[in-house]
């Protein structure tokens, strides 16, 4: 008995080609890693730099820092999907349904 040819092309995806799928898909994940990057280089940047301040209140500033940076990434991508699927739909909310199969 022959084999048959598989149905779908697989391929193991490189890191490159799955960042690149997943800010298609979600771009305001790109944005939070771009922020958490920034956060961390002013982090350290401003850890040298601290003074007399402790080690730990730095820390503590930081990590509000940081949370208020995810979080406003997480509220501009819930914002910008929202206007996207309720206000900026010129589809006939309707007929946008999808049709059941029917065999």
């Amino acid at each position: 008995m022959a084999q048959e040819p598989p149905i779908f092309d697989y391929h193991e995806e490189t890191q490159s080609e799955k960042l690149a799928r997943k800010s298609k898909e979600s771009p305001f994940m790109v944005i939070g890693i771009a922020g958490l990057t920034s956060a961390v280089g002013y982090g350290v940047y401003k850890y040298k730099n601290r003074g007399a301040m402790s080690t730990s209140v730095f820390l503590m500033q930081f990590r509000v820092i940081s949370q208020g940076i995810a979080v406003g990434a997480l509220t501009a991508g819930m914002a910008y999907t929202l206007y996207k699927t309720h206000f900026n739909s010129t589809k006939d909310p309707v007929n946008a349904l999808p049709k059941p199969n029917q065999h």
